[in-house]
């Protein structure tokens, strides 16, 4: 039983990946949003877009170098910049709907941040994958000749 789970974890370790990941983003998401709005009495919405800020750069570097395993440094910028985008758009649609399940629901501010951590979890996997880290592919050729070139493709 315990191989059959490792594998089926091994097999789909994107995904386990892209949830430790997000799951530390959260941690600091969550743990500065309590912090802001508990501690220091700022309101939920500053608190929440704040925390989702700085949550947004931890997630960014753990999503690119070790969920996605994308090490190159050509395209960082461009990445940041869409990865920054994604995050305004996130950002914007999480203060949204913080508001909206909060004063419209009387949902706690916690767990309306859950609900909206899902939410847009799901929705940026499929971009963070497919347009802003996808893995480039080349034809045979190709890659036969820029290996002569340049070495052997890192991964």
């Amino acid at each position: 039983m315990t191989e059959y789970i490792i594998s089926k974890i091994y097999k789909h370790k994107i995904y386990v990946k892209y949830i430790i990941a997000g799951g530390t983003a959260a941690v600091t998401d969550f743990g500065l949003l309590f912090f802001l709005t508990d501690i220091l009495h700022i309101w939920y919405i500053a608190s929440a877009t704040l925390a989702f800020i700085i949550a947004f750069f931890v997630s960014f570097f753990l999503q690119k170098f070790w969920t996605f395993r994308d090490n190159s440094r050509n395209r960082i910028y461009k990445q940041m910049s869409m990865y920054l985008a994604v995050g305004v758009a996130n950002t914007a649609v999480n203060a949204g709907g913080m508001y909206v399940l909060v004063d419209y629901f009387g949902l706690w501010y916690i767990l309306a941040q859950a609900v909206m951590s899902v939410l847009l979890a799901v929705g940026s996997f499929v971009i963070y994958r497919f347009v802003i880290f996808e893995t480039r592919t080349e034809p045979l050729t190709e890659s036969i000749i820029n290996d002569d070139e340049r070495g052997p493709r890192q991964p």
